[in-house]
């Protein structure tokens, strides 16, 4: 068969497209990305988020199936894919040494923004991190959701610790799990660069300052990037101003809310240029957002007026 994969909305490795690619392979199959110009007996398309745009171009195959959070919220792998070490041939660009995957599923919060509870349910345990650093890849992207949150989730972390691997957990830990005993235990963790946490409500403030001095505290001087979701304009300018010049090493990272309930909604223009001016961080650390000037003639000061 000749299979071809589609990401439809996403330049970022696609865990189950990979999965998939190795499902595949294993039988026999050719697989490569959707050119637009072979035919194919199936064609997997994976989108990932409700409020990007469908691909919108014809898809030459006598099959098509769609997955992902963006048409499915419900629809999973099938178990003898989803356990499938991902095809890492599909992006060249990802070293020997680096490998993606899970370790829990799910997480207990129930944030608004936040569609993982609803697809996936409570945390449970998923994989055991030796089977995701395998072929000598010992630099691990975990894409755990709640690691923190979850008694094996921390058994983990101590295998990490033991194996000496490298990782990030890039979805971000919950700042206010990190007791003295886990901030103890993350500052013995040999991180990729950073740790990341989620700063996303005014009461978050204290508590991912708290964990950041505990980790201090046990020696860990990294980076800390802060996840930082944007509501009410006053409150999400104060949440990442508060940051500013206050720690040398904290990053903070500004998400425009999406509804997950209304694909259609429009992005407003302050959380656009908030989240150009914190994202940029020669922008960040130089100018005050009021005087940031996104657009000849309009200065961020007017947000302070209108908003």
């Amino acid at each position: 068969m000749n299979i071809a994969l589609i990401p439809v909305d996403s330049p970022y490795p696609n865990l189950a497209l990979m999965k998939i690619s190795a499902f595949h392979k294993a039988q026999g199959d050719t697989v490569e990305w959707y050119n637009g110009i072979d035919r194919y007996d199936k064609a997997y398309m994976s989108k990932i988020f409700t409020f990007t745009p469908d691909y919108s171009y014809y898809i030459n195959a006598d099959q098509v199936e769609r997955g992902g959070t963006g048409y499915d919220i419900h629809k999973t792998l099938p178990p003898e894919i989803d356990r499938l070490q991902p095809d890492y041939a599909l992006y060249p660009k990802i070293d020997r040494k680096t490998a993606y995957g899970f370790l829990t599923r799910g997480c207990p919060n129930r944030c608004k923004w936040c569609v993982v509870p609803k697809k996936e349910g409570n945390i449970t345990p998923y994989m055991d991190v030796d089977e995701i650093a395998v072929d000598g890849r010992t630099n691990l992207i975990l894409m755990d959701n709640n690691i923190l949150a979850s008694d094996y989730g921390l058994q983990q972390i101590e295998k990490i610790i033991r194996r000496k691997y490298r990782v990030d957990f890039n979805q971000g830990l919950d700042a206010r799990l990190v007791t003295d005993d886990i901030a103890r235990l993350l500052a013995k963790v040999k991180w990729i660069k950073r740790i990341r946490f989620g700063c996303d409500t005014p009461a978050q403030i204290a508590e991912c300052e708290r964990a950041i001095n505990l980790l201090g505290k046990y020696g860990y001087s990294g980076e800390i990037f802060l996840y930082c979701i944007l509501m009410e304009f006053r409150e999400s300018f104060n949440r990442i101003n508060y940051w500013r010049g206050r720690y040398k090493k904290v990053i903070p990272h500004a998400q425009p809310y999406r509804d997950l309930n209304n694909p259609h909604q429009v992005i407003p223009q302050w959380q656009k240029d908030l989240a150009r001016w914190t994202d940029r961080k020669e922008l960040y650390k130089s100018i005050e957002f009021k005087d940031f000037e996104p657009r000849k003639g309009f200065t961020c000061k007017q947000y302070f007026i209108t908003l």
